[in-house]
């Protein structure tokens, strides 16, 4: 009778460098981090912050929260004290209003809202040049969110046109 010969074989090791690896690694390592992020990002680990378009609280931007879930998001509240700066962007992004009333200028036409309504701004491929107004006494905030990986595939700008008048003076 012949003798039995067994060879143990195993799994080929990845090389390193190829690109469908790193690619099967980064895949798993989102899927980790999907099962494992923050899912509740609380008010009170956020800060306001003056910028050019006004006082905005981030909740969700990609690279400066990288524990929470979703990072291809920007998600922000903005404080409306009495108008925003101007900025141009193809839009593609939803507001929806949390407090108070106002008024956005869109490419020269005004839209007014209020607490509860949500302003849908459409892909407008020369761009949207538009500003908010607070037409109260009390505050008008909004919560703002922007799908990025759409933005990109709509190569949406970001242009400033004019800067928060409190921000220009606090410089």
């Amino acid at each position: 009778m012949a003798d039995l010969t067994r060879t143990r074989s195993r799994e080929q090791e990845a090389a390193p460098g190829l690109k469908y690896d790193i690619a099967y690694a980064k895949r798993g390592e989102f899927v980790e981090h999907a099962k494992t992020g923050a899912i509740v990002v609380k008010d009170s680990d956020r800060e306001w912050e003056l910028s050019r378009q006004g006082y905005l609280k981030w909740y969700i931007l990609e690279h400066e929260y990288p524990e929470t879930v979703l990072n291809d998001w920007w998600v922000f509240i903005h404080d409306i004290k009495r108008q925003s700066g101007m900025h141009r962007h193809q839009g593609g992004l939803v507001l929806f209003v949390i407090e108070g009333k106002g008024t956005t200028e869109c490419n020269g036409e005004m839209i007014d809202w209020e607490e509860g309504d949500c302003i849908l701004l459409p892909f407008h491929p020369e761009g949207l040049e538009h500003r908010h107004f607070n037409r109260g006494d009390q505050p008008a905030k909004w919560l703002a969110f922007i799908h990025i990986p759409t933005w990109n595939h709509a190569a949406s700008e970001l242009a400033q046109l004019e800067e928060f008048e409190e921000y220009k003076s606090g410089r």
